[in-house]
C-alpha cells in the first residue's frame, strides 16, 4: 500500500461494489434513453394522421400537381364561351 493511504482494503473493496452498482444504474438508464430515442415504430404510430397527410401532399408535389392545377384553372380562365359541344368537341367563341 502507499504511504499516504489510509483506507483498509475491505473499505476498497466496498467502494469498488458501489462503484460498479452505479455503473450499473448509468448503464441500464442509458439503454432505456437509447430504446426510446430509437423505437420509430411507436413514433410514427404516433403521428400517423400527420405522416399520411405529409405523404400524400409530398407525392402531390413531386408528380406535379400544383402545376398542373395552376394549369387546369389558367386554361379554363383563357377559354371561350362554349357555343355547341358535339361528344368530346366543343366550338368556343373566343373573342
Amino acid at each position: 500500500m502507499a504511504a499516504g493511504n489510509s483506507r483498509t482494503p475491505q473499505q476498497v473493496r466496498n467502494e469498488v461494489v458501489a462503484e460498479r452498482e452505479r455503473l450499473a444504474d448509468a448503464v441500464d438508464s442509458l439503454r432505456a434513453e437509447v430504446k426510446e430515442a430509437t423505437d420509430i415504430r411507436s413514433k410514427v404510430q404516433r403521428n400517423l394522421p400527420v405522416a399520411a397527410a405529409g405523404a400524400v401532399g409530398a407525392g402531390f408535389m413531386l408528380a406535379g400537381g400544383i402545376g398542373a392545377t395552376m394549369r387546369l384553372f389558367a386554361r379554363r380562365g383563357r377559354e371561350g364561351k362554349e357555343k355547341a359541344r358535339l361528344g368530346r368537341f366543343s366550338f368556343v367563341d373566343r373573342d
